[in-house]
């Protein structure tokens, strides 16, 4: 079983998946998760994926799998 997934027609991986979410590269990332709610903006899928944007920081990261809706919780 592969931890990639199709966000907006490319397939990414955890740390991509989270580096759309929080703008720039992470420094390490947690398998992505299905969040189990549907996104705001287009009623897609919603995907989440907990990650380091720094040593000293964990935030989960949420993102749509249809359109380019994302958000953040630390």
């Amino acid at each position: 079983m592969s931890d990639n997934r199709v966000v907006e027609g490319r397939m990414v991986t955890p740390k991509k998946l989270a580096a759309l979410v929080e703008g720039e590269s992470v420094m390490d990332a947690e398998p992505i998760e299905d969040a189990d709610r549907d996104c705001p903006e287009c009623g897609g899928d919603v995907l989440s994926v907990g990650y380091m944007p720094s040593v000293t920081e964990f935030v989960t990261g949420y993102k749509c799998q249809d359109c380019d809706w994302s958000d953040r919780e630390p």
